[in-house]
């Protein structure tokens, strides 16, 4: 709670809805980039994307909806990485097709609002000349059972993958973009991700200091549920688990309806006795991310539990508040044309606010 008054009264923004909501749950240093900002020093932000389908889903736009706000709040540059380098070593992918799959992952990127005179998103194939100084200092610094312990490899995977958290580490350190910074080592970066990337920022952190940089700052959210219930996963291959950006108002009334994890008992009876089970129930937990007045997710939510609303009414509510989301984006991004994609992604002199 302390920090994040510190954050609103620093940034003069309101805390977003996921930060008080406890999505965003834990940070490394944030503290220290609070006061950088402060002090009216620069800063800038890091996030990224696996590009491994043609069509992005409701979780996947998560870190980016929440970047675009930060970005809006600290006024301050982005970079992006297509890790379309990482696709190929870990999945049965063409390399060829992991590179067109970054393109066409940044038209919905850019979808989200992104201010293009302050944000870089890069190819990891494209731009990895920039990085490759810093990424050779990392790997130098990283030693094989240190890769083996954080990422558990075994001696069996391709060296590729042994390789590859280096790639994922330089864009932490300003000096990966000296278009954007010069020579630079004093800017500190704000990753906001899901948890399961801390790993490569926790190696990231461990060797920053030996190599003259600054360790990166990190926000992590918590994980997106599947539509069949936290102890699923999520697919891009799986069209049942996900509402895809993609996906037409009849398609998400039909997911919700038919696949959306139920916290209600199992007669009207049980339910209206008992109420439903808002722990577990998808619908709700959807609601607590793209539900953002606090007072009707409060109404729908005691409701709910109280067992005065059923689970149908509920997985209304949701797709009521999903649809317009999903259509929006999609309006957003067919607005977005190839040239647009190109300048976001041609390295450049980006907007840089503070000295």
């Amino acid at each position: 709670d302390a920090l994040i008054a510190k954050f609103e009264r620093i940034t003069g923004a309101k805390a977003h809805p996921w930060i008080k909501r406890g999505i965003f749950f834990s940070h490394r240093d944030l503290d220290l980039i609070l006061d950088n900002h402060a002090a009216g020093k620069p800063m800038y932000l890091y996030t990224g994307r696996g590009p491994s389908s043609e069509a992005l889903h409701l979780g996947h736009l998560i870190p980016f909806m929440f970047t675009k706000y930060l970005q809006d709040v600290f006024r301050c540059p982005l970079v992006v990485q297509m890790t379309d380098d990482e696709k190929f070593l870990w999945k049965d992918l063409q390399l060829e097709e992991c590179h067109r799959l970054g393109f066409e992952n940044a038209k919905d990127i850019i979808a989200c609002g992104f201010d293009i005179t302050r944000t870089l998103i890069f190819s990891d194939l494209d731009y990895i000349g920039h990085m490759y100084p810093n990424i050779l200092k990392i790997q130098k610094a990283v030693t094989y059972n240190q890769v083996k312990g954080i990422f558990g490899f075994d001696d069996s995977v391709n060296i590729g993958k042994h390789a590859f958290p280096a790639v994922q580490a330089a864009p932490s350190f300003p000096s990966s973009f000296p278009h954007i910074f010069g020579s630079r080592v004093d800017v500190p970066c704000l990753i906001p991700c899901a948890i399961d990337q801390d790993p490569y920022f926790r190696m990231t952190r461990d060797v920053a200091p030996r190599l003259g940089f600054k360790k990166p700052a990190l926000i992590h959210s918590k994980f997106f549920p599947a539509l069949q219930g936290s102890d699923s996963k999520m697919s891009a291959s799986d069209e049942s688990s996900a509402i895809f950006c993609t996906d037409t108002p009849k398609q998400i009334k039909e997911k919700v309806n038919k696949y959306a994890f139920s916290g209600g008992r199992e007669t009207v009876e049980d339910h209206r006795r008992l109420g439903g089970d808002l722990a577990v129930d998808v619908s709700y937990q959807w609601l607590t991310f793209f539900q953002h007045d606090d007072a009707e997710l409060k109404r729908v939510g005691d409701a709910y539990a109280s067992g005065a609303m059923l689970s149908g009414e509920i997985k209304k509510e949701l797709i009521d508040v999903i649809s317009p989301l999903v259509a929006r984006h999609q309006a957003a991004r067919a607005l977005v044309t190839a040239d647009m994609v190109k300048t976001f992604m041609t390295p450049r002199k980006l907007v840089v606010d503070r000295s």
